[in-house]
């Protein structure tokens, strides 16, 4: 037997048992990979990451992320939270590819099944951030079944869904169904349906679903399911979040050289979360997306495998 040691910490927040909890196994070598994704079905947390070194020159680390039902080839608040923990246990200060922008400010590269992730960590009001940068711009894979069928999905009246913007897909490696409601208020009585998920979306091109309650231009609220990834709710989804500026670009089609939202996520699972989403724009065109947040670190532990 020999033990794996992990890093347990909450994303996307700066208090501790908020957030989207996230193991870390920031020292990784020749680990198969059903072991990765029985560890992350035992550990039954959204996303598990392991650490690896480098796998080309143009990387600070390479990672691999499991949910407890399948590996991603990116997410938000893995990529997020891996960084932050990276930094917090010494990591940076022995990894190649580490460019110090400022005393407090360093650039990181991660390797990830959908390519590169840039990340920045610097510091907000003596709070440590990660902003990462996508590797990919959102496209726009499809629309919704229908609204009756989107009512029935997440246990909602038709007038709840704010039809007038329309259910759309969109996908830069993970795809999301995003459906718009009127308010609030019927965010917080959602009531997701996973027999109408199966029927419907479970084999559609984007079998993830992002409600969202747009409050103005620059806020929203949001809740994600995942029955395809074993994730019945998400507190915090960094890759929803790019995909959710896709939609946001076509429906808002916001002005000038780029745009910020504020998402607030997790609220009505006692988790709450705060992602900030930012977008550049060339000649209207979406150029670049980034997701942004903090992290706290709560625990640590180890887990016994078969050497």
């Amino acid at each position: 037997m020999k033990s794996l040691e992990y890093v347990l910490a909450d994303v996307f927040t700066d208090r501790r048992f908020g957030g989207n909890q996230l193991a870390v196994f920031p020292q990784m070598r020749d680990l198969p990979t059903e072991l990765m994704q029985a560890i992350a079905r035992e550990l039954n947390l959204s996303e598990t990451v392991f650490v690896f070194p480098p796998g080309s020159a143009d990387l600070s680390f390479s990672i691999r992320i499991f949910t407890p039902g399948a590996e991603l080839p990116f997410a938000g608040h893995p990529t997020i939270g891996t960084a932050l923990v990276l930094e917090a246990v010494g990591a940076l200060n022995h990894a190649r590819n580490v460019s110090r922008v400022d005393v407090s400010t360093s650039d990181i590269v991660l390797g990830e099944g959908v390519g590169p992730v840039s990340v920045r960590l610097s510091a907000s009001g003596g709070v440590r951030r990660a902003v990462l940068t996508s590797p990919r711009i959102p496209a726009r894979i499809g629309e919704g079944p229908g609204v009756a069928i989107e009512a029935e999905l997440l246990g909602l009246q038709e007038a709840d869904l704010a039809v007038e913007t329309k259910t759309r897909a969109y996908s830069a490696g993970v795809p999301f169904t995003i459906i718009p409601l009127h308010s609030r208020d019927a965010l917080s009585r959602l009531q997701f349906n996973t027999a109408t998920w199966a029927t419907h979306f479970k084999g559609s091109a984007a079998p993830h679903i992002l409600a969202v309650y747009l409050v103005t231009l620059g806020e929203l609220h949001a809740r994600m399911f995942a029955p395809a990834m074993g994730i019945p709710e998400d507190p915090a989804t960094g890759a929803a979040a790019v995909a959710l500026a896709g939609f946001l670009n076509d429906d808002q089609k916001p002005s000038g050289a780029g745009w910020r939202w504020s998402i607030h996520q997790g609220v009505d699972m006692g988790r709450p979360s705060l992602i900030d989403l930012e977008i550049d724009l060339a000649d209207g065109v979406l150029s670049s997306v980034r997701v942004g947040g903090s992290a706290v670190i709560v625990g640590r532990g180890t887990i016994e495998v078969e050497a």
